[in-house]
């Protein structure tokens, strides 16, 4: 099969679901199957050079959004639209669309697919409305205008679909869908109680089958005796709860290693919280191996996001790799089904001070039990299911047993 998979952001940009394309591609094309990946082209120092760009992308004209010119954003519309179709006439004929977007690269997903007639795969990677409010508080009149602009850019595929929540957005990209796919059981069955599409298909993202076993294989056999190790990894946005994290560290009290990887607007101002702690290490952006091996060789990862994740890879990734986690989402503590400490949930008003004081109190007190756990050596241990379930090779076969359905059904 020929698939092309349409993304929000270039698979070279830092981010869960391009990770997870990147090992999708992999492993589709050691399969023996062609990959195009369309998406926006990168700005800044790390974007490629056009000799060094993969054959199997088409980066799409596009200006950046973000002040590090990490992320950039393509404009779906008609000459983004014949830019697609003559750059698409040097690849092989297409069978199967996979859109693995949120906004414009999901617009331009199903434009492409609905002009060719070619069948949609959509994977779902983002709970937008709770994503977007956790980034401004005007989220209400953000998510309206996003729904009017899905409807302008979508319009002519699939019925109407009318509604100014997160909910209304998403189920007006699904229309032009064959099949939807989610990464965890329990956004699936959200998507499935708003309407979004029914039935939805859950595939984990998953860990390079290789790559986890060369890092298990590299890893000691016991872990050192000395301090805990915690490690913390993810983009430092306020959806992901970093700074509330790194407060709850520093009122636990607990002496212990942390290290913090990855990027992003708010490494200042966690650097300023813990200023005063020697054992605190920023490590900034790491390649994909080096991180597994860091994950590999703490004593705990831990997971601070709450509501936003539609999978929350990195407690999985450290499952794989033997490490337990601590959670602060019951829906991924849910999923994971064990080898976790997890944080007590608040009973104050949600988005209140209170609450959020809570949250940091009880996820002290949860680090504290942690730390006492890893001493005591009686630390969880990750549930054997999870760990074989997230090889990629098995999320790869689960994924093209839905496309050779949607082929079926479409022929």
């Amino acid at each position: 099969m020929h698939i092309v998979f349409f993304g929000d952001q270039h698979l070279d940009s830092l981010g869960g679901a391009q990770v997870s394309m990147r090992l999708q591609r992999e492993f589709l094309e050691r399969a023996g199957h062609t990959v195009t990946v369309v998406a926006p082209r990168m700005h800044g120092p790390r974007a490629a050079a056009p000799s060094e760009r993969p054959a199997g992308n088409i980066d799409l004209p596009s200006v950046p959004i973000t002040t590090d010119r990490e992320y950039s954003m393509s404009w779906p519309g008609r000459a983004t639209d014949r830019f697609l179709d003559r750059a698409m006439t040097h690849r092989p004929p297409v069978d199967i669309v996979h859109v693995q977007a949120d906004f414009w690269g999901a617009y331009i997903g199903h434009r492409y697919a609905a002009r060719h007639g070619i069948p949609v795969v959509h994977t779902m990677h983002n709970r937008v409305d709770v994503g977007i409010a956790a980034v401004t508080p005007l989220h209400k009149p953000v998510l309206a205008v996003l729904n009017t602009w899905r409807r302008a850019a979508l319009r002519g595929i699939g019925a109407p679909v009318r509604g100014a929540d997160g909910w209304a957005f998403l189920r007006g990209l699904a229309v032009g869908a064959s099949a939807v796919t989610a990464p965890s059981t329990h956004f699936a069955r959200r998507l499935e109680e708003h309407g979004v599409f029914t039935p939805v298909d859950v595939i984990w993202n998953g860990i390079d089958d290789e790559v986890r076993d060369a890092t298990l294989a590299a890893a000691p056999a016991e872990r050192e005796p000395g301090r805990p190790r915690f490690v913390w990894l993810g983009r430092m946005s306020p959806e992901k709860r970093l700074l509330p994290f790194l407060e709850a560290f520093v009122a636990s009290g607990v002496d212990a290693d942390l290290e913090i990887i990855g990027g992003g607007a708010q490494r200042a101002a966690a650097e300023k919280i813990v200023a005063d702690h020697a054992h605190v290490r920023f490590s900034g952006r790491l390649t994909y191996p080096q991180t597994l091996a860091r994950i590999a060789a703490a004593d705990a990862l831990v997971q601070t996001s709450i509501g936003f994740e539609t999978q929350g890879m990195t407690p999985f990734e450290a499952a794989t790799l033997g490490t337990p986690s601590v959670i602060c989402d019951p829906d991924i503590a849910a999923e994971l089904g064990g080898g976790l400490w997890a944080v007590a949930e608040s009973s104050a008003a949600p988005g209140s001070r209170e609450q959020e004081a809570q949250r940091i109190a009880a996820l002290a007190h949860t680090l504290r039990d942690a730390v006492a756990d890893i001493a005591a050596g009686t630390a969880p241990t990750p549930v054997p299911a999870v760990v074989e379930g997230f090889r990629q090779s098995s999320r790869t076969a689960a994924m093209v047993e839905v496309y050779e359905r949607v082929l079926a059904a479409a022929h």
